[in-house]
């Protein structure tokens, strides 16, 4: 746990504010504070990860579980249409908080005010299911990532 992180105080419960709807031994589900949909949940590991950058395949099942808490949450408020909803990342720098969060929102459609920062599969924002095919492969072993990572931040930003 990061003391400094307020995701890391949600997730332990020292956050008296935070709205927390769903949890289980390693994932917490709350609203987020600044919602760009009707319902805007985020996800997070109780453990500190710090991006999606930080993942490997190692951790392709924890991305697997968040978004099945996710979906679950949205079916016990009452979304029954699950085609119009978005499940995905920010990647940095576009992040807020450096805690691992999966955006839950729906219904997808009515995405509002900051919907530039939705955009699937842009170097801002990536789904879910992009996710865990990037790190489907990717080997946990940092040695062996180095040129891999070294293009992927070339690609997110540019010089």
């Amino acid at each position: 746990m990061d003391e400094s992180c307020i995701f890391c105080l949600i997730a332990s419960g020292q956050d008296k504010e935070a709205e927390v709807i769903k949890q289980s031994k390693d994932l917490v589900c709350f609203r987020d504070i600044c919602p760009a949909a009707p319902h805007h949940y985020l996800v997070i590991p109780r453990k500190h990860i710090q991006s999606c950058f930080s993942l490997n395949r190692r951790h392709v099942n924890l991305v697997e579980r968040m978004a099945q808490m996710g979906k679950a949450v949205l079916q016990e408020q009452g979304i029954t249409d699950m085609t119009d909803i978005m499940l995905g990342f920010h990647q940095p720098p576009f992040i807020s908080v450096s805690h691992l969060h999966l955006h839950v929102l729906a219904p997808a459609s009515q995405i509002t005010d900051f919907d530039y920062k939705f955009i699937p599969n842009t170097p801002s924002f990536v789904e879910e299911h992009s996710l865990r095919r990037r790190i489907q492969n990717f080997d946990p072993d940092p040695g062996a990532n180095q040129s891999h990572l070294k293009l992927l931040f070339q690609k997110i930003l540019p010089s």
